[in-house]
């Protein structure tokens, strides 16, 4: 009778996956989602917005049109994403760092963080202290635009999921189970690439945690910035948080809870 042989050990994320990336999300419409960016900034920023921090910027497909706009700076934590930002951008700035710890001493008019990179911070405590960090990185006026992962009754666990990407010569295959542990999402991500000299699989452990939009407002709150929910987001399932520094003496502004749409200033 043969063993079958045991998977191996989850990594962390975003290594290995760095080269194959862009490839398995090249159906993701980052041009049409940053223009959406661009029209919550200017419905609810600064007039004249000039630069902007991109945290959690992966291979920075995003700020391809964001830095056509702006002057851009992109945060990250992972050395192998940063690489291909780099090369995709040379002419932005890239920094290596966590969120949760975020500290370059400066400030910006816009702080996006997308593509649900939000979750990777967990918990309550980090969520705060990251939110904290966010507006001490504001200009007064400022905007941040935070894309949330899933809320916990929207995540299915137990479901498998399956993408087939690249080309027919060279598939990328992902698979997946989603668990979940109390407030976290686990999903153990199994890739198959193909080489030159066979097949290489490896598994990335992909924890997030699971905030209601409730316990992300009061975050923001207390991080001393005045958040809009916008339910319908960049992607189905997932809102978007947009969330001003206040000016010194401003009045407070009534929060719309579920717009789809903000309309640009002058429109």
């Amino acid at each position: 009778m043969t063993r079958a042989r045991s998977a191996p050990e989850p990594e962390l994320p975003y290594g290995r996956l760095a080269e194959v990336y862009d490839q398995v999300y090249a159906g993701k419409d980052y041009r049409a989602e940053s223009r959406r960016v661009l029209r919550w900034v200017s419905a609810h920023g600064p007039a004249h917005a000039r630069t902007l921090l991109d945290v959690g910027c992966g291979t920075g497909a995003h700020l391809k049109l964001l830095s056509e706009r702006l002057e851009c700076v992109g945060l990250d934590a992972s050395p192998a994403m940063l690489a291909v930002a780099r090369r995709r951008l040379p002419h932005v700035r890239f920094v290596e760092g966590r969120m949760e710890s975020l500290r370059l001493g400066e400030q910006f008019d816009v702080i996006t963080c997308l593509f649900s990179a939000i979750g990777y911070v967990r918990s309550e405590g980090d969520l705060r202290r990251t939110l904290r960090g966010f507006a001490r990185h504001l200009r007064p006026g400022g905007v941040a635009v935070v894309e949330a992962w899933l809320a916990p009754g929207a995540y299915r666990p137990g479901g498998v999921h399956l993408g087939i990407y690249g080309t027919a010569e060279s598939p990328i295959v992902r698979m997946h189970r989603s668990e979940r542990r109390g407030r976290r999402s686990i999903m153990d991500m199994h890739y198959l690439v193909p080489t030159p000299h066979g097949v290489r699989h490896w598994v990335e452990r992909h924890d997030l945690g699971l905030f209601p939009p409730a316990t992300m407002r009061r975050a923001f709150v207390a991080a001393g910035l005045r958040p809009t929910y916008y339910r319908s987001g960049l992607q189905p399932g997932r809102g978007v948080f947009v969330a001003t520094r206040p000016v010194a003496g401003s009045a407070r502004p009534t929060t719309r809870g579920a717009s789809s749409s903000p309309r640009p200033r002058g429109s």
